[in-house]
C-alpha cells in the first residue's frame, strides 16, 4: 500500500533525477516546484531515504545557503563533498563556495 509520503518522495525523486551534472539545488527549491513550499524538511527526509536508489543524485541537494546539511547520511566521512568536487563544485568548510554559479532551478517534467 502506498502512503502519501511515498508518493511525495517519488515526486521528489523525479525532480532530483533531473539535476544536471555539476549543478546543485536546494531542499526548498524542490519543495516549491512540487507545490509544497513549506516542505523542505520533508524533501530532506526523501533524500535521506534515497541512498539505495543509485539514480537519485542526493549529493546535489543542499540547504538554501549551500551547506552540505545531508552529509552525515552518506557513507564515508566526506563522500558528499567528494562527489560534488568530482563534478567541479568547490566546497570549503562544508559549504559550496559559489552557490549561485552552480544552482539549478528545478522544473516539473513536461507531460508529453
Amino acid at each position: 500500500m502506498e502512503t502519501s509520503d511515498d508518493n511525495f518522495f517519488e515526486r521528489v525523486y523525479v525532480v532530483a533525477r533531473q539535476i544536471p551534472f555539476g549543478k546543485i539545488t536546494s531542499y526548498g527549491a524542490i519543495a516549491k516546484v512540487l507545490g509544497s513550499a513549506r516542505s523542505a524538511r520533508m524533501v530532506g527526509w526523501a533524500m535521506n531515504a534515497s541512498h539505495n536508489l543509485e539514480d537519485v543524485p542526493a549529493h546535489r541537494v543542499v540547504n538554501r545557503k549551500g551547506l552540505l546539511t545531508g552529509k552525515h547520511h552518506f557513507d564515508g566521512t566526506n563522500l558528499m563533498q567528494q562527489l560534488l568536487e568530482s563534478e567541479g563544485i568547490k566546497v570549503v568548510d562544508n559549504q559550496i563556495v559559489d552557490f549561485d554559479k552552480h544552482f539549478w532551478e528545478p522544473k516539473l517534467p513536461s507531460k508529453e
